[in-house]
């Protein structure tokens, strides 16, 4: 469970991404809801990663 907890923020991090490049590449850069959703869970990933890396050791 421990190795989850540490690894949840980089998994966020990596959907955010995916989701922006799957809007890139279909050309759907003008809908803002999947943008908001691919930046949001990169900023919640790097927030998660950072929190939960200082917490489980």
């Amino acid at each position: 469970m421990n190795t989850f907890l540490k690894n949840l923020g980089l998994l966020l991090v990596v959907i955010g991404a995916v989701i922006l490049i799957v809007c890139f590449s279909t050309g759907n850069v003008n809908d803002n809801v999947f943008l908001i959703s691919g930046i949001g869970s990169i900023i919640v990933g790097i927030i998660a990663y950072i929190i939960l890396n200082k917490q489980v050791a």
